[in-house]
């Protein structure tokens, strides 16, 4: 499971609304000295702010700190989809015109035309998988806080 810590913004029936800071991983990093990566992060570019709708089974109040994630096979599958499927398509359909003996023009216009093809297959399955629950993120637990007692 990938989590990330947030803070609830707006709450829905079954859901909430969720901000999250994106943070760079270099602070750990070995090259950071060396990285333009990690003067863009010096320089505060990278720390965004995200706003995502995350499935809730609980209720909970704005202003909570929470963790949230999203499975792993989900992110991979996702990936393959937006790079494999297009890549896929550019490639078969370029090769079955080189194969049939087309012209070079008309085999890169067949490629392009997989391309796109593979992009309609990824629009396809993206609408059709909107609303499946096992690719949403969802909260986990509220945050544990860090209050040290003396």
């Amino acid at each position: 499971m990938i989590e990330e810590q947030g803070r609830v913004l707006s709450v829905e029936e079954g859901a909430v609304w969720v901000e999250t800071v994106r943070r760079s991983t270099c602070g750990s990093c070995q090259a950071r000295a060396g990285c333009g990566q990690a003067l863009l992060q010096r320089l505060g570019s990278g720390a965004r702010q995200g706003f995502i709708r995350v499935i809730a089974d609980r209720e909970y109040q704005v202003g909570d700190e929470i963790v949230i994630g999203i499975p792993e096979d989900a992110v991979v599958r996702g990936s393959l989809w937006v790079y494999v499927v297009p890549l896929i398509g550019l490639f078969a359909s370029g090769s079955l015109a080189g194969m049939l003996g087309m012209s070079e023009p008309a085999t890169i216009a067949a490629a392009f035309t997989g391309l796109f093809a593979g992009f309609g297959a990824v629009r396809w399955h993206s609408r059709r998988s909107v609303g499946d629950p096992s690719l949403q993120p969802r909260v986990l637990r509220p945050q544990r806080s860090t209050v040290v007692q003396s």
